[in-house]
């Protein structure tokens, strides 16, 4: 099995494209929102580090937002009880799907939490940045403070290409973008039958 990660800018389009390799993906986001809904033992550790804030289950996601601004450590601090959970959930994805030749893995902060095993692949997704403002405007619940405070945990995105072995162009046109990902994904098992696919870099042809 093939695990290749997703990396790149907020709202650079990562779970647009995970989507787009018709693999089985494993997003963080969505696996922390239901942890949140559900899970009553992280409910407990989050209540007793955060009385103020998360006092009733199920995790409202606001009182998180709100937590969050109250204090740049709480970033942290949130992470350090969380994470563990989602770890947990990543190993029984991998387990699940140890048969399929590819998954794909959709987690914020991947390379800042060093997450990455010596054979994943890692992509970095490319997007120009009007196209990511205007995503990040269009999110719900679009907080400016909660945006900037984020990308402070997060490496540049220059370092983040830099530990890719691969970049992915993606300009939200869905044809395009499509074909891209079906070259990338292509390549990305040919290379693994090579010894030297990790000093290879694709680059995708289309207008950057």
């Amino acid at each position: 099995m093939i695990k290749i990660a997703l990396v790149g800018d907020i709202c650079s389009g990562k779970t647009y494209i995970s989507k787009l390799f018709k693999e089985p993906v494993f997003n963080a986001d969505y696996e922390v929102a239901k942890i949140y809904k559900k899970n009553k033992k992280c409910f407990k550790k989050l209540k007793k580090k955060f009385p103020k804030f998360i006092d009733r289950f199920p995790i409202e996601k606001k009182n998180i937002i709100n937590l969050l601004l109250s204090n740049k450590k709480n970033f942290q601090y949130l992470g350090n009880i969380v994470h563990p959970f989602v770890r947990q959930k990543l190993k029984k994805f991998c387990s699940k799907n140890k048969k399929k030749k590819l998954v794909i893995l959709d987690i914020p902060l991947f390379l800042e939490n060093k997450m990455y095993g010596k054979d994943d692949i890692i992509v970095f997704v490319k997007t120009k940045k009007k196209e990511v403002n205007k995503k990040i405007r269009e999110r719900p619940n679009f907080n400016k403070i909660l945006v900037e405070k984020f990308k402070k945990l997060q490496l540049s995105l220059s370092q983040k290409r830099k530990k890719s072995h691969y970049v992915l162009n993606n300009n939200f046109k869905s044809e395009i973008v499509k074909k891209t990902v079906k070259i990338l994904k292509r390549k990305i098992l040919n290379d693994r039958n090579c010894a030297w696919y990790r000093n290879y870099r694709f680059i995708s042809r289309q207008r950057s």
